[in-house]
């Protein structure tokens, strides 16, 4: 005897599972050709990578807002995979170290989803949203890091937070890499630098 009632969950949940295949895959596509240098891929380059139709692409997402929604997370996901703890009790110069260490991994990895997201921003709340995700994320890892220091601050804790939140954005990450043109490791080294002075600044004027 069939089972009808069992056929019909069934046929769902693979529907479902075909549609969130093809969702990722689409969402994949995306991210490749902008790894590849199209900073702004159309509909129709994105399906043809993705190995879609226009149709099925706008089926899934229903404009192009939605679809940086999902790219979002997906670029979430990339950094949370790069992502390791750094012990707030380490020695104030390991912290540092190993911060913008991580931070220029991260951020060079990150790089080109980055640039085609700064030439969309002014068009795209969606992506704005994003933005100020990315912003937050680093901002908190920065209060667990470098705790001990934004509390020697005292009054001036919020003004330090900022300052060291700037340092250690994708904004300030391209301007050295694009604009100013240092390679890697004089990027890492500058993002140390101002770090660094900054939390000394702070060290020394909570011993005041």
């Amino acid at each position: 005897m069939i089972d009808v009632d069992a056929e019909v969950p069934a046929r769902v949940d693979g529907r479902a599972a075909r549609a969130e295949r093809t969702r990722s895959a689409i969402v994949d596509a995306h991210l490749a050709l902008i790894d590849e240098g199209n900073l702004k891929p159309t509909g129709e380059a994105i399906a043809a990578r993705a190995g879609v139709s226009l149709r099925t692409l706008w089926t899934n997402f229903k404009d192009m807002e939605t679809l940086f929604a999902a790219t979002g997370r997906r670029v979430s996901e990339r950094q949370e995979a790069l992502f390791r703890p750094i012990p707030p009790d380490l020695p104030l110069t390991l912290r540092i170290g190993e911060f913008c260490a991580q931070r220029a991994r991260m951020l060079e990895a990150l790089a080109p989803t980055a640039r085609a997201s700064a030439l969309r921003e002014p068009f795209s709340p969606q992506l704005r949203r994003n933005r100020e995700g990315n912003i937050a994320r680093v901002r908190a890892e920065i209060e667990k890091v470098f705790g001990p220091e934004l509390a020697h601050a005292g009054p001036e804790r919020d003004r330090l937070l900022d300052a060291l939140t700037v340092a250690s954005t994708s904004s300030a990450w391209l301007m050295m890499r694009d604009a100013m043109g240092l390679d890697v490791p004089g990027a890492r080294a500058t993002v140390a630098r101002i770090l660094g002075a900054l939390l000394v600044d702070a060290i020394a004027a909570g011993l005041r």
